[in-house]
This record gives C-alpha cells, structure tokens and sequence, in this order.
C-alpha cells in the first residue's frame, strides 16, 4: 500500500465528542453572554475535539513553506520572472521574507520546502529537499505532471509530517506556498472541481493588468479543454494542471490529519493544496482551518466548496504562510478563552440563569 493511501485510511473520521461537549457547557457556563466570543468559541471547541482535551496547548508550531515552479508561465500569467522563485526560498532560509517575521511574532517555526523548484539548492541548506522534479511542464501543451509525480508530490508533504514528529510531536501545522505562476493552476484546480467559469476564479495574482488577465483566463481555459481533468479524481486534476507545490501542500494536511494535528492553510495557493487533500480524505476537513480571505477572486469558491470559514479579511495576497501564521495567534488565544475564562461558579456568581 502507497504512502498516499496509508495515509487516508489513517484519518480518524470522528473527532473526540465528549471533549466538544465539555468545552461546549463550559464555554456556555462562563462568566459572560452565551456565545459573546462568536467564532473564537467555536474554534476553541473545535481544538478541544482534535485534542481531546479543554486544556489545549498550541505551544510547538511550525510553518511549512512549499515552494514549486511552473512551465506555465512561459505563457506570460505573471508579472515575475520564474527565477524569482528560488531566490526566496533562499530568502526563508534565511529569515528574511514576510512569513519568517509574521511567524516568528506567532511563536512559530518556519521552513521552506522545495517540491519542484527549477533550480539546484546545496544540500545543507536548511530547506526540506523533496524535489519531486524541475518544475512543471506548461498544462497549454502537455499535462503539468505524470499522475506517478502528483502522488510522489503530495507524499512530500506527507512525509514532512512525519519527519516533524518524528522529532517532537506538533502540536500546530501552517501551510504556505512560493511559486511564481501559481496563481493560475490554482484557478484551474477550483475551476475543474466547481464547473464555475473561469473568468469569476481567476485574479491578478502579482498584480497583472487587465491585457494579462484576459491572457490569463484563456489560458487556464485552454490548459482545462486540452486535458479535461477528472473532477472525481483529485490526483487527475493535480497532475493535469496542479502545482508540485500544491501537491506538497495537500500533503501537509493530509499527513496532519493524520496525526491529529490542527493545520490551518493560507490563502489562495494554500487552500488550492486543501482542497485537493479534502477531495481525497473528506475527513481531513475536520483537521482543517483556514486562515483568511484572499483578494484572488477564486479563493471564496474554494472556500465555499470546503464548507468553511476563514478567520479574517486583511486584504494579503502575499501567500508564504503570512495568513496563518497571523491566525495561528487567534487560534492559541482561543485555547486559552476556554481553559481560562471563569465560569459563573467558578466566581461564586450564582443567580445568573
């Protein structure tokens, strides 16, 4: 049996019950409104099930970064060049981009992963090297991968899991990305699961104008007619006109959900990896947060498709892991509202109905 299908059949479907309706009474006996805390409440009793416990401790959390080329953009859908790429992998690697300051301040560890950056990194460096290949293929000719480098790019991600625990066990997961071009198979993965037409999926990504746009979409219009993914089959739809980095990326949520870990995803790209993770393993979802909303048009179909809420509306399209790494904040403060938050008899106020 593959990683991939180990992994799957080790998702537990059903979250601890008893430990939801604990933090439920307790968070309904504080000393305070009913429901007064409005999400943050609801995040605490969701951490509580994964954990099992109303004492949850969010105190090791690592950020990983998957990074991936794309043959795509030989197309002209982004406004950087490609070597952009692994620059800033070089860049996390020495705690110099937005996630390694944002994570930082959250109490996070942050790490880059190459899954198929088209460039060579010396072996020391202190990345995970899990180099499925060099890039993908441009999807308006070829298919951007085979189905055997999907499967070996999401069991990356999977076995990053591992090695973490390997190690000392995580008791938070974020998930970022880094790969110029991404943007557009991004739009293509919602685009092949939704149906919805892809003139209301697909943004700006770096900020292209309205003549690169319109390239844009047709495009990802042509790479989807070209090759007709399976929206029944997430890893056709990976391989067809996905990213090794979103393979990497549906691999971290798999591998958590795996473990038991809480893992909250980023923005567009991020969610794109959640969602093929989600189309495999549907219970993966009970592991999943999502961070915030995006400005790429795409992402709230994402969400919406996943059937959940992201935490904030900053306006970033930053992508790295920004977008968790600042709700990873929220998600530790909501463990703490629970376990800490009084109850009325626990302040000796006893006429409060």
């Amino acid at each position: 049996m593959s990683l991939l299908d180990q992994t799957i059949l080790s998702i537990d479907e059903t979250l601890d019950e008893d430990a939801f309706h604990s933090a439920k009474e307790r968070l309904a006996n504080q000393a305070k409104p009913v429901g007064s805390l409005g999400i943050m409440e609801d995040i605490s009793a969701r951490l509580a099930a994964i954990k099992g416990t109303i004492n949850v401790n969010l105190s090791n959390k690592r950020i990983i970064t998957c990074a991936g080329d794309h043959g795509v953009t030989q197309e002209g859908v982004s406004l950087f060049p490609a070597d952009v790429t692994p620059q800033m992998v070089y860049n996390f690697a020495n705690n110099g981009a937005s996630v390694n300051v944002i994570g930082k301040h959250a109490g996070a560890i942050v790490k880059a992963a190459d899954i198929g950056v088209n460039h060579d990194f010396a072996p020391d460096l202190p990345i995970f090297h899990k180099k499925v290949r060099y890039g993908t293929a441009n999807f308006t000719k070829e298919p951007a991968m085979t189905r055997a480098e999907a499967i070996l790019s999401i069991e990356a991600g999977i076995e990053i899991v591992n090695e973490l625990e390997a190690l000392e066990p995580v008791d938070l997961l974020g998930t970022g990305d880094m790969g110029i071009g991404n943007t557009t198979p991004s739009s293509a993965i919602i685009a092949a699961f939704s149906g919805i037409e892809v003139e209301k999926l697909t943004g700006r990504g770096t900020g292209i104008d309205d003549k690169s746009l319109k390239n844009k979409i047709n495009v990802i219009k042509k790479g989807l007619a070209l090759h007709k993914p399976d929206p029944h089959d997430p890893v056709d739809v990976l391989s067809k006109v996905g990213g090794l980095e979103i393979g990497g990326l549906a691999g971290l949520v798999l591998g958590a959900a795996a473990r038991g870990i809480p893992v909250i995803c980023d923005g567009f790209i991020s969610t794109a990896g959640a969602l093929i993770a989600c189309e495999l393993a549907p219970a993966a979802k009970n592991y999943l947060f999502v961070s915030h909303k995006s400005v790429e048009t795409g992402h709230r179909f994402m969400h919406k498709r996943l059937g959940l809420e992201p935490l904030i509306d900053l306006k970033f399209r930053l992508g790295e892991g920004t977008g968790a790494a600042l709700c990873m904040e929220l998600l530790d403060l909501s463990t703490r509202i629970l376990a800490d938050i009084k109850t009325f008899e626990e302040v000796g106020i006893n006429d409060v109905q």
